[in-house]
């Protein structure tokens, strides 16, 4: 999962990056790997934008720049599949950073648009990540305002209700591990099936033998 905040809405217009954040996924399944980090941008925040991030001027200061945490970043998504919520706003955001320092760009084929999946799945509906997590009742209280990483943390809760759920996941594996043990109690009958033909007269020797080394037989108590 990625998201990002800006200073603005328009890369073009001068606007830049001041939050990055990335939730880890493996198997739909949070790993708690997580990289988040506040980026000085260079020029004022608009105050639209810290209206809805909650970040100021003032908290940016200090911060690293984009081309110190470049390396860093590119390093955490490697060659990962992103999932985004509206995959074009980020990735032009982030493309624009990365073309300031020289850095190869990233892919949007490479990304997986959740608000996509959303207007496919329930047209119509809002797409915004409030109104998903009332609809999957996934506890959004500690989203005041809009963090790079809150946000991360609960669209990744969001994609996995997108995908089916947990419960849908929990059921595939069992699933698979009641078929496997049916395999085990089918492969049990079949090796105590019936015999249809009499024992050899060395079986029924040993069998004599074998019925002497018992001690105290129930059979001699009738």
């Amino acid at each position: 999962m990625l998201d990002t905040e800006t200073t603005g809405l328009d890369p073009k217009n001068g606007d830049r990056i001041v939050d990055i954040a990335c939730v880890e996924l493996v198997n739909h399944v949070p790993t708690g790997n997580t990289y988040q980090v506040y980026v000085n941008p260079e020029r004022e925040i608009s105050q639209e934008a810290t209206a809805i991030t909650g970040i100021t001027n003032e908290m940016l200061v200090g911060k690293p720049l984009f081309c110190e945490i470049a390396d860093d970043f590119l390093d955490f998504i490697k060659d990962s599949t992103l999932v985004i919520h509206n995959a074009k706003f980020d990735i032009m955001f982030l493309n624009s950073e990365l073309e300031r320092i020289n850095k190869p760009l990233l892919d949007i084929e490479n990304t997986v648009d959740t608000l996509q999946i959303v207007r496919q799945k329930f047209p119509g509906i809002p797409a915004n990540l409030d109104f998903l997590c009332k609809k999957f009742e996934v506890d959004a209280s500690e989203r005041v305002t809009h963090g790079a990483l809150i946000d991360c943390k609960l669209l990744a809760e969001v994609y996995i209700n997108l995908l089916g759920g947990r419960q849908s996941s929990l059921f595939s594996e069992n699933k698979e591990k009641m078929s496997a043990s049916d395999t085990v109690i089918h492969r049990r009958r079949k090796v105590n099936t019936k015999r249809f033909f009499l024992p050899s007269d060395d079986e029924v020797l040993a069998h004599k033998e074998f019925l002497k080394s018992i001690t105290a037989p129930l059979w001699d108590e009738q």
